[in-house]
C-alpha cells in the first residue's frame, strides 16, 4: 500500500441508546448500540450480541431511539473514536 493511499473508514449501523440534547445528556456525544448475529460455537444456536460505541454528534441532532450510521475516525477522547455520518431513521 502506498503512502498516499487513503483507506475507507469502517462504518456500522446502530441505534442511539443514550446521549443527545438535554440537561443530563452528554454534549456532542451519543452512545450507539450495534447489534450483530453470531453462532454459538458448540450449540450452533444464533445469538444476538450488541456492542456500544461512543460517537461524536457535532450538531446534537440525534435522539434516543434514532437509527444512525457511524464511521471510524481519529480518537476524539478516551472512549470516543467514531462519528455520526447520518441519521437513517428518526425515533417515533
Amino acid at each position: 500500500m502506498s503512502k498516499d493511499h487513503k483507506r475507507k473508514p469502517k462504518t456500522k449501523e446502530g441505534t442511539v441508546v443514550s446521549g443527545g440534547p438535554g440537561k443530563t445528556r452528554m454534549n456532542k456525544t451519543v452512545v450507539v448500540a450495534v447489534t450483530r448475529l453470531t453462532r454459538h460455537p458448540i450449540y450452533e444456536r444464533v445469538l444476538r450480541r450488541s456492542t456500544k460505541y461512543h460517537a461524536h454528534d457535532e450538531d446534537n441532532q440525534c435522539q434516543f431511539g434514532d437509527r444512525v450510521l457511524i464511521a471510524e475516525c481519529r480518537p476524539l477522547s478516551k472512549t470516543k473514536s467514531w462519528r455520526v455520518v447520518s441519521i437513517l431513521a428518526k425515533a417515533e
